[in-house]
């Protein structure tokens, strides 16, 4: 029982790095973003139009989940569905991650 326990606990520890990849790297998203910006703002804070959602500070769920719908054409939106058609999920989990960890700033003027 004993040894069954430390290899379970060791399996667990060296599945933390991928579980942690699995919810994508926010770095690397940042350099991902940059097609973002000229509908969403910098940093996905400050759309160009009201009707433009903020990125920032959404859930990462959220994100990936209409990332992945644009892309199969669940949701429609020209430029989204053409812009998603080109990710991979590697790059869907980067761009949640970054626009995610980022802060909306909610008193937007337009």
């Amino acid at each position: 029982m004993k040894k069954i326990l430390i290899v379970a606990a060791t399996a667990a520890v060296l599945a933390l790095p991928s579980m942690a990849h699995a919810k994508g790297n926010a770095a690397a998203g940042a350099k991902k973003a940059d097609a973002c910006k000229a509908c969403h703002g910098e940093a996905g804070a400050k759309p160009i139009q009201a009707d433009y959602p903020v990125l920032a500070g959404q859930h990462y769920d959220y994100l990936v989940a209409a990332l992945n719908q644009y892309k199969s054409g669940k949701r429609k939106n020209a430029s989204m569905n053409g812009f998603a058609a080109a990710l991979k999920p590697e790059d869907i989990r980067d761009l949640a991650a970054y626009f995610s960890a980022q802060s909306s700033d909610l008193k937007m003027k337009y």
